[in-house]
């Protein structure tokens, strides 16, 4: 039987105490709890513990300690339960403690996958480019069910959808140059996938883009491109060999027959 000999406030944290023991004559430091543990038992000086509650003791407040540091985690930002879970594990908490820390979480709805799912889905429709597909992805990447993921992205509407690819897709055809109009709309299409749109939203926006085609650019590109084209198979070919040539790779670049054809006969027709 040991008996608490004295209690000191830890420096560092003022809500920590140090237990001492002793077991005869000699003092020794026991060891260390939160203040809800020392109430709950109501330690103090002159208490007798027996070994098995010293243990019980331990191993509550190392559960505590547990308990402490999946609550800083989440005071950075709401985490998935699985994130929550990788979390312990890396810093190598008792394997114990985690199911019982991360329920008393979820019992507290400190850890709500739905509520965090949601959340997710509005913030990134709201900063970033991607689309629903690909935030579904990162969701069940994180650990959320695919049903959970599947009904947060309702909450990314089609008309945002549509917006964003529109704008974006706008941006994009502005800024390209020296490429046919058709090239630009399929890299368009490639990306927009590639960022988690669907092919309803991507087919509907770019079909906009398609009626604010500019001819005057359109030709600007192919003239660009198919200049680079006579002077790399002059060298090499003439007449009809050449035409040939140059029609073949302006076709490849996704420039219609009809420019291609007015581009060859003011070239090759002087």
């Amino acid at each position: 039987m040991k008996e608490i000999t004295r209690i000191t406030t830890q420096k560092k944290r003022k809500d920590r105490y140090n237990i001492y023991i002793s077991d005869g004559d000699e003092e020794s430091y026991g060891f260390s709890v939160d203040e809800a543990i020392l109430v709950e038992y109501h330690l103090r000086k002159g208490l007798e513990l027996e070994q098995s509650l010293m243990e019980e003791l331990i191993e509550k407040d190392n559960l505590e300690k547990t308990y402490g540091l999946a609550i800083n985690f989440l005071s950075y930002r709401m985490r998935t339960i699985k994130e929550m879970k990788d979390y312990l594990i890396k810093k190598e908490v008792n394997p114990e403690h985690i199911p019982i820390v991360t329920e008393r979480l979820i019992k507290a709805k400190l850890l709500d996958d739905k509520l965090f799912s949601e959340m997710f889905v509005r913030t990134r429709m709201n900063t970033s480019s991607k689309g629903p597909l690909l935030i579904k992805k990162e969701l069940i990447e994180k650990g959320v069910a695919a049903t959970i993921a599947e009904e947060a992205i309702s909450e990314y509407p089609y008309e945002i959808q549509f917006e964003k690819v529109l704008h974006w897709a706008e941006k994009k055809v502005k800024t390209t140059k020296k490429e046919s109009f058709q090239n630009q709309i399929q890299k368009l299409q490639i990306t927009l996938l590639q960022k988690g749109f669907s092919q309803a939203v991507i087919s509907g926006a770019l079909s906009e883009i398609h009626e604010e085609k500019d001819d005057d650019a359109e030709w600007d590109a192919l003239t660009y491109q198919g200049d680079k084209l006579l002077r790399k198979h002059s060298a090499k070919h003439e007449g009809y060999a050449l035409k040939n040539k140059i029609k073949e790779g302006l076709y490849r670049k996704g420039f219609s027959i009809e420019v291609i054809n007015r581009y060859l006969d003011e070239r090759l027709e002087r």
